[in-house]
């Protein structure tokens, strides 16, 4: 039973629930998702019933209706939601205590873990790119059980202390809970978060004993994604080596995030951890594209997590002018001269400027807002400009206005033109101005208007790129974060795409995004080459520390799963049993039926095999295995539009890049498949799939019958043949 605490609700007015009994189908999508146990269904007339007395008015029910045919009048029973206010330094100057704090006391945590009506679909998890159980964390938080509240967040996460400081909630669980979806302030997931993070140590990752194959793991690069990773193969006993080129371990945890976001002591805890339970951190060693292969010679697997850290730099003239820096030089300085011991004043020495300097910094995006705070930090004054509208900003709504209260000037609208200097340093830049119509549009630069602004430091701080040279070494990198076609129809039920966050949430398309966020999750697992797999931003391109920490553990766990072997390695004689996994569409049973059949004479033939539905099958699934077998029936007319089964198609457009793993095709038909089987082995072949075989199977017609079994057994037998050759070349 959920138990709300509801101080400060507004209860003026009765809520009522109206069902619109013509429209309502039984489905009972709403009655199994009500939060509250307020829905129910009527025996006689098979259509739903509301108790307008135990309703709260989340509309959770109206979101997950597919037929509209329930609506709910009246105000929410919620309480108004905890939130500590920002502390905002009376002396700016050298100051880097943290600006946003977390709960003081158990009362307000409790208060706050109260407002959650642990949703039985719960929406939150969506969002969270790390699927952490929400609700579970929460209740634990409610029941003061904080030993458990770590043991629940453990599976999914191993940097809550970090994720709760920078993730931006709004855009991720807080937007997606289903208050916020209901128009209305949202749990502060976050700050719950947080609470169980400043109140108990995070749990380290256990030293285990070496695994008996002695699996060996390098890991290039040691942000959030080389933590994620690190901390699942040392706790399986791998032998992990993480190859850093900087001299401290972290990645922008340390150099790229200021500690009035994060600090010092809370970004570097992981590695911490992880050195303590054995794993072989070697700093200041550069892997340059050239010695991949060579680490494949030492390690049985490589996980490249080295980022994007590329800086994104400006073309326009004087843009090679002294005072002109990138973000990534002027974050490293900055951050160290403002550490105990640090020394501010030689810092804008070396940098040519005094304290009162004009910082001009280009981009308006989170790194930008982290740039201007700590110029402010350091006495300067700081600009920052972006083309564009201020509406369609990059940075966080709340990162902004934080940063407009410490004195930023923040101009959108405008862009970098030119820059001029005297005596070869920077003295004043041009900036022409823009407009732009719509989110996503180009913002189109004015050829008359412009303004000359004077500035003693020019900051680039637009982004940041991956590595041309070593994404030339990885198939199908980046990753588009783009999900393209129909959403899965378990996302599409939960609710969580039929609207916006709410205005607290600063209406992000939450829906959209977890989508987006998903592609890469289903990409982590699956190698970009031969025992090479790739995580985090070095994949997707610039993403969240929270998306990159998941792509490290999917990708630690797919090598776990089914572990690669390096050629003359200890382990490579051990006997090695390929694993195939066949992914059907059916909906009359045939297919489905054909599918096991094939599974059977797989088996017999010494393969490990794996049957499941499409709709049932995971990045992971895809991931452990070593051949894919898809089949689907054929849908469509006979004449006209023949084509590979609906559940086929969305499960084909949400396949990641599959590495030149082994597929083959069949499918079942009627009267005609036409060529169904070229389509699906066309979309396999589009995402890196070597498609090594096809086949049509009639199933209609006592004579096709009559043929069925023999045909399973003769393409079940020729794929038992080749699968294990080319899933396992060295064999």
């Amino acid at each position: 039973m959920t138990t709300l605490d509801i101080r400060g609700a507004d209860l003026a007015d009765p809520r009522h629930v109206t069902v619109l009994a013509d429209r309502c189908a039984g489905c009972q999508e709403c009655v199994i998702r009500c939060p509250v146990g307020a829905l129910s269904m009527d025996d006689a007339t098979w259509t739903v019933l509301a108790d307008d007395a135990t309703c709260v008015g989340c509309h959770q029910c109206e979101r997950v209706c597919p037929f509209s045919a329930i609506k709910v009048h009246g105000p929410r029973a919620l309480a108004t939601r905890e939130d500590p206010p920002l502390h905002q330094p009376v002396e700016l100057r050298g100051n880097v205590e943290e600006t946003r704090v977390g709960y003081a006391s158990w009362e307000e945590a409790v208060a706050e873990a109260s407002r959650c009506l642990h949703c039985p679909d719960p929406t939150c998890v969506r969002g969270c790119p790390a699927h952490n159980d929400i609700p579970s964390f929460v209740a634990a938080v409610r029941e003061r059980d904080l030993e458990r509240a770590h043991a629940i967040l453990a599976r999914t996460t191993v940097i809550p202390d970090v994720c709760s400081r920078v993730c931006n909630q709004a855009a991720q669980c807080e937007g997606s809970c289903t208050w916020s979806l209901s128009g209305a302030a949202p749990v502060a997931i976050g700050r719950l978060e947080r609470f169980i993070a400043d109140q108990w140590a995070v749990p380290a990752p256990a030293r285990s004993p070496k695994r008996d194959d002695g699996l060996s793991v390098g890991i290039v690069g040691s942000g959030p994604a080389a933590i994620g990773a690190a901390y699942d193969l040392v706790e399986a006993g791998v032998h992990v080596t993480v190859y850093e080129r900087d001299e401290r371990p972290g990645g922008l945890l340390i150099w790229g995030m200021p500690d009035f976001t994060l600090p010092d002591e809370v970004a570097s805890r992981p590695w911490r951890d992880l050195i303590a339970a054995g794993v072989d951190l070697r700093l200041g060693t550069e892997i340059p594209p050239s010695a991949l292969d060579q680490l494949l010679d030492t390690h049985d697997a490589v996980i490249m997590a080295h980022g994007a850290s590329t800086p994104i730099r400006v073309t326009v003239p004087g843009a090679d002018l002294d005072g002109v820096i990138t973000a990534t030089e002027f974050l490293q300085s900055a951050k160290g001269a403002l550490d105990p011991g640090g020394d501010a004043a030689s810092l804008l020495t070396r940098w040519g400027v005094r304290e009162d300097a004009r910082v001009l910094v280009l981009g308006a995006g989170n790194t930008a807002m982290d740039v201007a705070r700590l110029a402010r930090r350091l006495g300067m004054n700081a600009t920052c400009i972006d083309w564009l509208d201020e509406r369609f900003a990059l940075a966080r709504p709340d990162e902004l206005h934080e940063a407009r209260e410490e004195g930023v000037e923040v101009r959108f609208s405008r862009t970098l033109t030119g820059v001029s200097g005297e005596e070869g340093r920077v003295h004043d830049a041009t900036l022409a101005f823009t407009t732009q119509g719509a989110r996503g549009e180009t913002p189109v630069v004015s050829a008359n208007e412009s303004e000359v602004l004077p500035v003693d430091l020019v900051v680039m701080a637009m982004g940041y790129r991956l590595d041309a040279e070593l994404t030339a070494q990885l198939p199908g990198v980046p990753v588009r974060k783009r999900h393209e076609g129909q959403a899965p129809g378990r996302w599409r039920s939960s609710g969580i795409l039929a609207g916006p966050a709410s205005p607290e949430c600063y209406s992000h398309p939450v829906g959209t995004l977890s989508m987006d966020r998903e592609v890469g999750l289903w990409a982590a697992p699956i190698p970009r080459r031969p025992r090479v797999w790739v995580a985090g931003d070095a994949l997707t391109g610039p993403g969240s520390v929270v998306e990159a920490m998941a792509q490290g553990r999917r990708a630690a766990r797919a090598i776990l799963d089914n572990p690669p072997r390096r050629p003359g390695s200890s382990n490579e004689d051990r006997a090695t049993r390929t694993r195939v996994l066949i992914a059907y569409a059916s909906a009359g049973g045939s297919t489905a039926s054909l599918a096991e059949s094939l599974g059977e004479v797989l088996r017999r033939e010494g393969l490990d095999v794996e049957v499941r539905a499409v709709s049932t099958v995971s990045a992971l699934d895809v991931a452990r295995c070593d051949a894919l077998v898809v089949g689907t029936w054929v849908e469509g007319l006979v004449v006209t539009q023949v084509r590979p089964a609906r559940a086929m198609e969305e499960f084909l457009e949400g396949l990641p890049w599959l590495g030149s793993k082994p597929a083959a095709v069949f499918c079942t038909y009627g009267v005609n498949p036409r060529d169904v089987v070229g389509q699906v082995s066309q979309r396999l072949e589009k995402v890196g799939a070597l498609v090594v075989a096809q086949h049509s199977f009639g199933t209609r017609g006592e004579r096709r019958r009559s043929r069925l079994a023999g045909a399973t057994e003769d393409f079940a037998t020729s794929l038992a043949r080749v699968l294990p050759r080319l899933a396992h070349p060295s064999l």
